[in-house]
């Protein structure tokens, strides 16, 4: 009996520790809401290390409406690209913000038909202020999929110095879209901070497809820095356009962030 208690201790601290490692295991997050607009308030999940080296706002694509409840999970979304690793931007020593829906897009359509409005930039300015405030470092947006058309609007809307952000960083940009405005048909050459671009070489879906990448490129002309990372392998399940694809670097996940936090804090 000794030895089969002894082997079940052993294995579940070895399924402890390799649940640790994963990046679903996260780090408990405070909610914050803030007063944006008038009788509008957003909300969002606040992680930081002790002494962060900068600070993230994260926007999940989709529809955007995560639903976060007080108790900090959220309704929707826990898989998307950058809620799941949320935890893995922390380790690398930077302040995160999830950000939701603001309260008067609770409900569908969330974020649809949202992203490129003033409503939008206030929100958003909102949030880079209090984390500013928050944190005294370089505050980044950081879009993925349908977030990217709320990062890279928002940069050029508000420049650094009427509150914008620091620095953009874009994964899985939206390329095309029949639906609106995909992120190239933006005024990109108002956008003066740096510029980091994330993207899927095998990335399956339609509104995102690798090879339209360079062009995207070109049209951060007043970016001080700039660079596209190319990212290939790991595991793609499901619908290309969905978390668990390429699109949402499934199997990537420590690279990428790893890859993408060293960009942010390498000046």
């Amino acid at each position: 009996m000794k030895p089969f208690m002894a082997r079940r201790r052993s294995f579940l601290f070895l399924l402890l520790f390799v649940l640790s490692l994963s990046p679903r295991a996260q780090t408990a997050a405070q909610v914050v809401d803030i007063p944006t607009r008038p009788g509008v308030t957003q909300r969002f999940l606040y992680l930081a290390p002790d002494k962060p080296r900068a600070a993230v706002i994260l926007l999940a694509g989709g529809h955007g409406g995560l639903q976060i409840f007080p108790n900090g999970s959220v309704n929707w979304g826990d898989g998307n690209f950058l809620v799941r690793t949320r935890d893995l931007f922390r380790q690398q020593g930077l302040a995160v913000a999830v950000v939701d829906a603001p309260s008067d897009r609770q409900s569908a359509p969330f974020l649809n038909g949202f992203r490129q409005t003033p409503e939008h930039v206030a929100d958003l300015k909102a949030v880079i202020g209090w984390m500013r405030d928050k944190t005294g470092v370089p505050v980044w947006l950081v879009g993925t999929s349908r977030g990217t058309q709320s990062a890279a609007w928002i940069s050029t809307q508000l420049p650094r110095a009427d509150g914008g952000p620091d620095g953009l960083v874009l994964t899985s940009t939206i390329l095309s879209d029949p639906r609106g405005r995909p992120v190239p048909a933006m005024p990109l050459d108002r956008v003066t901070v740096p510029v980091l671009v994330v993207h899927h070489q095998q990335d399956g879906c339609k509104q995102c497809p690798f090879s339209e990448t360079s062009g995207l490129m070109e049209k951060f002309t007043s970016a001080p820095r700039k660079e596209l990372i190319p990212v290939s392998g790991g595991i793609s399940k499901g619908d290309p356009c969905e978390a668990w694809s390429h699109h949402g670097y499934n199997g990537l996940e420590t690279e990428v962030v790893d890859r993408i936090a060293a960009w942010i804090t390498a000046h």
